[in-house]
């Protein structure tokens, strides 16, 4: 039995399995990981506080990062841009990516998926130099995080080839209004029942695959789960969090770009929650640039094995992970669980 979808025949993928983008970290080997198994592989948008201050360009870094994924697989895969107003280097990879892509041919064969996010939807297709790759032959979709449904008709009235519905389970950053993956993938698909969807926040096992894929998904995009992967560039101590925590081991607090969910530590426990844009732009307007670096320090430190005092990004998806895998065999049991569900299900229509 295949699993297959609008968005595995889009992409020319062979399981609806999509890798959530995990910036400001490293997933190279994990995107690399997850097209080899027949997923879709993203590159994060990465640039760590420490290359910040190395003089490092995340312009370089992305072009670094495409090489190597296309010089170990010959499956497609794609990159993260996050658009925010935060995102100093955004209007310059908007730019000069595409460029990158248009110049390497296995890059332009390879690179067909490219997701915004935490911005405007605007950003990317405004761009002349994604123009220019779309008009030049490039299967390339864009695809951008939708938190809420008046994003995803922002979305939409961008002229998006698909979106991202992130539910408020998810790790990261999420939106101010708490819509849970269940109710936010039915309200997408209800008012636009014939635009592609890849579901997000909460999925890591077969029963969730199953369950987006009857909701109208075409496929799931996972993060805590390929966190805690073999391939993962993670810390160890990072990446066995998730086999041992609780659904409820998360929570909100403020981020950097709004709220954002992180597991329950001392760093997490010692952050509030602020309401609203305004109160998040307000905040945003008292910050130092010590305060900026400092934050920056609190994610790397977690990612690097600062595991207490760092900033632990997670999902409520941890309650239902229970061992670190390869990525291989992490697509396969997802894969064959949802065919089970689905086979059953089927059963109930007489």
């Amino acid at each position: 039995m295949v699993l297959e979808t609008n968005i595995t025949k889009m992409f020319g993928i062979k399981h609806p399995i999509v890798a959530a983008p995990m910036g400001p970290f490293y997933t190279t080997q994990l995107t690399i990981a997850v097209s080899e198994a027949g997923g879709l592989g993203v590159l994060s948008h990465s640039a760590l506080i420490s290359d910040y201050m190395s003089g490092k360009n995340p312009i370089q870094i992305m072009k670094d990062n495409m090489l190597e994924v296309v010089e170990h697989t010959d499956k497609p895969f794609g990159f993260n841009i996050r658009t925010s107003r935060r995102e100093i280097d955004a209007p310059y990879l908007v730019k000069k990516i595409p460029e990158f892509i248009m110049s390497n041919p296995k890059l332009k064969e390879q690179c067909i998926y490219a997701i915004t996010s935490a911005g405007s939807s605007k950003t990317l297709p405004q761009s002349k130099s994604y123009q220019k790759l779309k008009e030049s032959g490039s299967q390339i979709k864009h695809f951008h995080v939708a938190p809420a449904l008046w994003l995803a008709d922002k979305c939409v009235a961008s002229n998006v080839d698909g979106v991202i519905a992130t539910g408020t389970e998810g790790g990261g950053h999420q939106s101010y209004e708490k819509v849970s993956s269940l109710v936010l993938l039915q309200q997408v698909m209800k008012k636009h029942p014939d635009l592609p969807v890849i579901a997000c926040g909460g999925f890591a096992t077969g029963e969730g695959l199953a369950a987006a894929l009857s909701l109208g998904a075409g496929a799931v995009a996972m993060g805590s789960r390929f966190i805690a992967s073999e391939e993962s560039e993670f810390s160890k101590e990072y990446k066995m969090i998730p086999t041992s925590a609780k659904a409820q081991d998360t929570l909100l607090v403020t981020g950097a770009l709004g709220p954002i969910r992180l597991w329950r530590n001392e760093y997490s426990l010692h952050h509030g929650l602020v309401t609203d844009k305004k109160a998040k732009m307000a905040e945003e307007a008292e910050m130092t640039q010590e305060d900026i670096i400092a934050e920056g320090k609190a994610y790397e430190a977690a990612y690097t094995g600062n595991t207490n005092s760092g900033a632990v990004l997670l999902g409520q998806s941890i309650g239902l992970i229970d061992k670190m895998k390869k990525v291989n065999n992490i697509i396969e049991e997802i894969v064959q669980d949802a065919e089970k569900r689905l086979k059953i299900a089927t059963g109930y229509i007489k």
